[in-house]
């Protein structure tokens, strides 16, 4: 059997790895608006279908119907479409 060959070594000294730089996020940029819209989209929504539950579909709006649980299920919806926006 053939013996294998037999690799050089580099310089036996040791170089420490390269220091990364640490990425600064800045929490002050210009969305500081998404978390409390995206929130509130979330609180006016459940309020809408739990006040349409609670008074017997005579409010939020009596001429809507069964539409009012369509109406609160856009504003979470549009929660969650602001909530893309945050970083």
């Amino acid at each position: 059997m053939p013996k294998s060959r037999i690799r050089k070594k580099k310089d036996d000294t040791y170089s420490p790895p390269e220091k990364r730089q640490a990425t600064k996020i800045d929490m002050r940029s210009g969305r500081r608006w998404v978390a409390p819209l995206m929130l509130a989209m979330f609180v006016i929504g459940l309020a809408w279908i739990v006040v349409y539950y609670v008074t017997q579909a005579d409010l939020p709006v009596e001429s809507l119907g069964n539409w009012n649980i369509v109406v609160g299920f856009g504003f979470i919806a549009i929660g969650f479409v602001v909530s893309t926006q945050w970083k």
